[in-house]
C-alpha cells in the first residue's frame, strides 16, 4: 500500500475536540477562505500555524461547524480537526504535525462537582463558632 498523495479531491473532513468544544472541519481546495458556523472569519494565528507547517497556506477553503466550550477551546478544537484533515489529505504530513504537537488531543476536561462540596474540590468555608 502506498502513501496517499495530493490529487484532485472533493473534500476531507475530521473532528477535533477540546474540553467541551467539538469542531467538525471540512477541507477542500480553494483560495484560502475560512468559514466558521456559516460566517466568513479571519484566520486565527493558531490555525495559520498548522497550514504553515505543511506549506499549504492559502491553498484550501476550510468550513467549520463548532459547538460548545469557550473561544480558545473552540480554536484548539478547530486546530486539531484541521491537522487531522491535512493528514487525510497527505499521510506524509503526519510526522511534521506530530512533532509540532498538532495531532495530540488535549484530554483535560473540567472535573465533576462532588456532593457536599461547592465545586469539584472546594469545601464549604469552615467556622469554629
Amino acid at each position: 500500500m502506498s502513501a496517499k498523495t495530493e490529487t484532485k479531491f472533493d473534500y476531507f473532513k475530521a473532528v477535533g475536540r477540546r474540553k467541551s468544544a467539538i469542531a467538525q472541519v471540512r477541507l477542500q481546495s480553494g483560495r484560502g477562505e475560512l468559514v466558521i458556523n456559516g460566517k466568513s472569519k479571519d484566520w486565527p494565528l493558531q490555525l495559520l500555524q498548522v497550514l504553515d507547517l505543511v506549506d499549504r497556506k492559502g491553498q484550501f477553503d476550510v468550513s467549520v461547524v463548532v459547538r460548545g466550550g469557550g473561544a480558545m477551546s473552540q480554536i484548539d478544537a478547530i486546530s486539531l480537526g484541521l491537522a487531522r484533515t491535512l493528514v487525510k489529505l497527505n499521510e506524509e504530513f503526519r510526522s511534521t504535525l506530530r512533532k509540532a504537537g498538532m495531532l495530540t488531543r488535549d484530554a483535560r476536561v473540567k472535573e465533576r462537582k462532588k456532593p457536599g462540596l461547592k465545586r469539584a474540590r472546594r469545601a464549604p468555608q469552615w467556622a469554629k463558632r
